[in-house]
Formats: C-alpha cells, structure tokens, sequence
C-alpha cells in the first residue's frame, strides 16, 4: 500500500488523535503502537520533536510496504472506540477524502474498518440457481473471498480462493455427472480432465471448428495454470510474491472458466445429447 504524502499527514494526524476523530495517543502509545508493527523505538527519545512528526516519520517508513495498511486497520478496531466520543465512521470519512485520490478507501467490514483498494477485479461470477441442483453457497464464499482479498490487498490468499473456487465448481459438477464416488487428491488438472471426459469438453471431437478446438485447450491450460500459481506464487509455499495483476489474473480467469463449466452443465442439461 502506498500512498502520497498528504495523505500520511492526514493520517498522522488522525491517528495521534489531534482532531478528535479519534482517541488521543500520548507519546508512549504511539511508540507502543508502532513496535507492535516492526519498530524498535524507545521513548522520549524516539519522539523527537512533536508526536504527529514521530508518526509521520514512521508512517513514511511503511509507506509502500503492506505494514501500513495493517497499521491503519489495527487503529481502527472498534474497541479502540468504546469510550471516545465517537465511533470510527466519521475518522474514516475524513481520510476517504484523502485515500480515493491514492486509488484506496476505509470501507466497513462487519464492525470494522478495513484498507480497500478501489477498483480491480472486473469479471463477474454468479453460481447458478437451485434449478440447476447445484449447492452454491461454498463457491459464493469463495468469490466473496477472491474480491475481498485483491481490495486488501492480500494476493496471495486470492489466488489460493481462486483455486479453491475452481476446485469446488469441479468436484460438485463431477458429482453431479459421475456414476461413481468422487474422491479428490488435491490433482486440480487430474480433476479438470475427468469433468472435461464427462461434459465432452475435449479437442479431439470432430463435430467442432478449430477455433473452439483452440479455446479448449485454453481450458486446460488455465486449470494448469491456476496450479502452477498457488504452487508457486500463493500463501500455501513461500516463494515470488504476486502483484496486484497477477492476483487480478488469477480471480479473473478463475471465474471465467467456472462460469463456462457451469453454463456448458446447465445447457447439456437442457439439450440432453451432450453437445456444447
């Protein structure tokens, strides 16, 4: 998260408590505050000068670094609230002012305030209805999660929900459409491959232009792709960590291919003679 420098005075200045949005810090708390989010500070002689230079200097420090948004969500825990005069919301409308210029807002969540990034994820997902028998309600979570992660910044926990969203439409389709138990051993492609047998998704029929042919086999290798990018770039193994677009990507390209495999189940459904 970062953010231009206008915004960490309004922020600062908010957070000391100076403009009575929010509960006044003294200068030990601030200290106390900024070492529980990786400072070594010692006071008086880390606050030099003024409590809101203190803060602005360190806030300056986590500025492009994803410890700022922590910071700021931390400051607005409700329980930091119960005895100030007022909630949280009118601290937060202050300094939306300010963080929709940085492409960032302070949006509720639950009884919280949470850092949101404003914008990203433009593919839209919407699980089908009873009629077509499916249960919906743990893919809705997951959308739910993939978009709530991206706007806080969280990429690798999006693309893990990614995958598990891709996970969960194939195992409640192969259920649907298979004679047999389904039993899944984490093999995402392995899994792809037995529900692309079952909705005759594959490239080698004959009854289909070459361009779709192509567009198939895509499929296949945005299922291979989901699992290579948890594998190596989601929270479930440290290795590269993913940006915002590749996060993006992922939740996009997640939700494209669900909402095909849900729409070629429900239209063979209909038809009754397998085709697409």
């Amino acid at each position: 998260m970062k953010v231009a420098i206008n915004t960490l005075e309004a922020i600062a200045k908010t957070i000391c408590g100076d403009d009575a949005l929010m509960p006044y810090m003294s200068g030990p708390k601030l200290v106390q505050l900024f070492n529980a989010h990786g400072f070594n500070d010692h006071y008086p002689e880390s606050v030099i000068g003024s409590r809101p230079k203190y803060t602005l200097e360190r806030l300056k420090s986590l500025n492009g670094n994803d410890r700022l948004r922590l910071l700021v969500n931390y400051t607005f825990d409700p329980r930091h609230f119960i005895e100030h005069t007022t909630g949280p919301h009118a601290a937060a409308e202050k300094l939306n002012k300010y963080l929709k210029f940085d492409k960032f807002e302070l949006a509720p969540d639950e009884d919280h305030f949470k850092i949101r990034g404003i914008g990203g994820v433009a593919v839209t997902f919407e699980p089908p209805t009873s009629t077509v028998e499916l249960d919906q309600s743990y893919i809705q979570e997951q959308i739910k999660k993939c978009e709530k992660k991206i706007a806080e910044n969280d990429y690798d926990g999006a693309i893990t929900n990614a995958r598990t969203m891709v996970e969960a439409v194939l195992i409640r389709l192969e259920k649907k459409l298979s004679s047999t138990p389904v039993e899944y051993d984490g093999d995402l492609p392995g899994l792809y491959k037995r529900v692309q047998k079952v909705l005759q998704l594959h490239q080698s029929r004959q009854d289909i232009s070459d361009t779709l042919k192509q567009v198939l086999t895509g499929l296949v290798s945005i299922v291979n792709g989901l699992a290579g990018m948890r594998n190596k770039m989601s929270d479930a193994h440290a290795g590269y960590k993913p940006a915002k677009h590749h996060a993006t990507l992922a939740v996009n390209t997640a939700k494209t291919l669900s909402d095909f495999l849900y729409a070629t189940f429900a239209y063979q459904e209909g038809r009754k003679d397998g085709k697409l």
